[in-house]
């Protein structure tokens, strides 16, 4: 059976986009990626010329707004998601954009709101990876009171020291990054998916380096914090605590425990541990082949278009979850109190 032929066009050619979102649609039978818009039309044609894209466009609205696609890939920093994802939808296109969804949560709202105005297009925000090959057996072990009770979460992210000589990067840039903090929202993705969303939070962060120099040379001011503690009351009777930090060398890999009233599960290093009450220490756990999961996200998309499956990592309901939690955490930093989410 032929399957239905799907052009793309690519907004933004970042490193995800052509290490990931590139090969992996080319791979697909019947995609094509006929067009791309990147920074600079140098840039452009750079990547064009790798990938063998045939058309490149300067403008990026040219290339949403052009007869010649049917699905639009953003691979742009958070500062256009909204708006070339309203634009695209408008279009009638297909939209997948690069996590994460928006700057704060009004522009993820409007990405929502879009993509209900116009519900025959597939929507899509690319997911957090890193417990993609865990997340079922997290789900079927807590399903199956393997800790019990949930009573407490706790993740650590970050394993670097500080570096003040470090030019701005666009995730210290606000007018780029928005709200969104480091790793933060990765990881509340991940907990959205094992026992769901937070109620409420209290949050501080720090800022170490005041100034950075931008691309130009220019001191520019930090805005986004290197280093975040927050606590969080859990829909699901759980208490959580996330530490996210640039500045804690050497702290280890990322660690991310669900603490129960019968066991724990701890996520590391990629491996997924475990214990119940009366064992004396953690043990690893084997992921059966059936439950492991992998970066399919390309894959997800083209066949969510053919109607073929439901987008499930993400979806743009998740999307404004998580960006609801991290407009949260600003706001509980901002006004020194906690914040409930509605």
């Amino acid at each position: 059976m032929t399957e239905q032929p799907i052009r793309v066009g690519i907004v933004g050619a970042g490193d995800n986009t052509r290490k990931k979102h590139i090969p992996g649609l080319q791979a697909i039978p019947g995609v094509e990626i006929v067009s791309l818009c990147n920074r600079s039309l140098e840039s452009s044609r750079r990547v064009a010329d790798e990938f063998g894209i045939p058309t490149v466009y300067e403008h990026w609205w040219e290339l949403v707004d052009a007869g010649d696609t049917d699905a639009i890939v953003i691979g742009t920093w958070p500062y256009m998601h909204c708006t070339t994802t309203v634009r695209a939808l408008e279009a009638g296109k297909h939209v997948m954009c690069e996590a994460r969804m928006a700057r704060n949560l009004d522009e993820a709202q409007a990405m929502l709101a879009a993509s209900q105005a116009h519900p025959q297009r597939v929507t899509q925000i690319v997911p957090s990876p890193m417990t993609l090959g865990v997340d079922r057996t997290i789900k079927r072990l807590l399903a199956a009171n393997y800790l019990g009770d949930v009573l407490a979460i706790e993740i650590r992210a970050g394993n670097s020291f500080v570096d003040p000589e470090a030019a701005m990067h666009w995730r210290n840039d606000y007018d780029l990054s928005g709200l969104n903090i480091m790793a933060m929202g990765i990881w509340y993705e991940a907990l959205l998916r094992w026992v769901g969303e937070a109620t409420a939070v209290m949050a501080m962060g720090k800022i170490f380096t005041r100034m950075r120099p931008d691309a130009s040379g220019s001191l520019r001011p930090v805005r986004i914090p290197e280093h975040l503690d927050v606590v969080a009351d859990m829909a699901c009777g759980a208490q959580a605590r996330l530490s996210i930090s640039s500045v804690t060398g050497l702290a280890g890999a990322d660690m991310a425990t669900l603490y129960g009233s019968g066991g724990t599960l701890r996520f590391t290093g990629g491996q997924l541990y475990g214990a119940q009450r009366g064992d004396d220490a953690l043990q690893p756990i084997a992921i059966p082949p059936e439950e492991r999961g992998g970066w399919r996200v390309e894959e997800e998309f083209i066949r969510a278009i053919r109607g073929q499956e439901a987008i499930t990592h993400t979806n743009f309901e998740t999307g404004v979850k998580y960006m609801a939690f991290t407009e949260a955490v600003s706001r509980s930093m901002a006004e020194r109190r906690t914040i409930p989410i509605y």
